[in-house]
């Protein structure tokens, strides 16, 4: 597992104080599903942000692409992540994919 340099949201830490067992057990899921199978966490990164752009989850996007990140995928990596939804999800999807990845890799 790759170092971690994020931080999760301010969203996320609230009810992760607030609802800690809850957190937990979400956490705990999540590493149980990554160990699942052979994808390395770099693969692993690159499918969730595919899913979060298809799903055309914003917020999930931006947890996708820090977590990405942090697993050593580069901005120019993520970049052609949402560049690729262009030909599936249509261009102008994949313009925004690429505002949300930018959201993000902007700020670091």
């Amino acid at each position: 597992m790759a170092k971690k340099t994020s931080k999760p949201p301010g969203a996320y830490r609230e009810a992760k104080a607030k609802y800690p067992e809850v957190l937990d057990a979400y956490e705990a899921f999540g590493a149980a599903l990554s160990k699942a199978g052979p994808l390395g966490e770099r693969e692993q990164r690159l499918v969730k942000l595919g899913l979060a752009f298809g799903a055309r989850m914003e917020g999930a996007a931006h947890s996708a692409v820090r977590k990405a990140r942090d697993a050593g995928v580069t901005p120019d990596e993520i970049r052609h992540a949402a560049l690729l939804a262009m030909n599936t999800m249509g261009f102008a999807n994949g313009m925004a994919f690429l505002h949300w990845a930018n959201d993000v890799l902007d700020a670091e």
